[in-house]
């Protein structure tokens, strides 16, 4: 486990993060119908299944999680897939969702399966934005942005009951 000093966010603010960035997402799609939240596998899925509570606590939209597999390491050696279809995409929002925004190579990449759909909305979500961007991705909700060193690493532990973001 990294050192405690270089803790940037604690359990508790995590939470108030993600609570805020439930209530902006609510705002900006208020009067959809359903919601889906797609979460790359990983970090990505269990910030999406924390906005669904939220969502779901705060309001009565319906929210749809989907996990998106890709190979970090070597977006071209598999293809990106879904573990769930969309519905009625034309009526559709998806938020793409991930905990750390760096690059933005993950997320160029994992929208591909959501570039063949005709959706009415495609919207990112990250808990964590770095501003090293290499592709042309940006963030519409975010817990926190950092100004970081190429050589500085963001290193979120999604421990159950203690959630914690590191500078590594």
């Amino acid at each position: 486990m990294p050192d405690k000093n270089n803790r940037i966010l604690a359990h508790q603010q995590i939470q108030s993060k993600i609570k805020r960035m439930a209530y902006q997402i609510l705002e900006n799609n208020l009067h959809e119908q359903n919601i889906y939240l797609a979460g790359i596998k990983g970090g990505g899925s269990t910030l999406a299944k924390l906005l669904q509570l939220e969502l779901t606590a705060i309001n009565s939209i319906e929210t749809v999680l989907i996990e998106v597999s890709i190979d970090k390491e070597k977006p071209l050696s598999s293809p990106v897939t879904l573990n769930k279809e969309i519905e009625n995409p034309e009526n559709s929002i998806v938020i793409l969702i991930d905990d750390v925004l760096n690059s933005g190579k993950t997320m160029a990449y994992a929208l591909k399966p959501f570039l063949a759909i005709p959706l009415k909305k495609i919207e990112t979500a990250f808990l964590v934005n770095r501003s090293h961007r290499l592709f042309p991705i940006s963030a519409k909700y975010t817990g926190i942005e950092l100004a970081t060193t190429i050589q500085e690493h963001i290193n979120v532990s999604w421990k159950e009951n203690d959630y914690t973001v590191f500078l590594v």
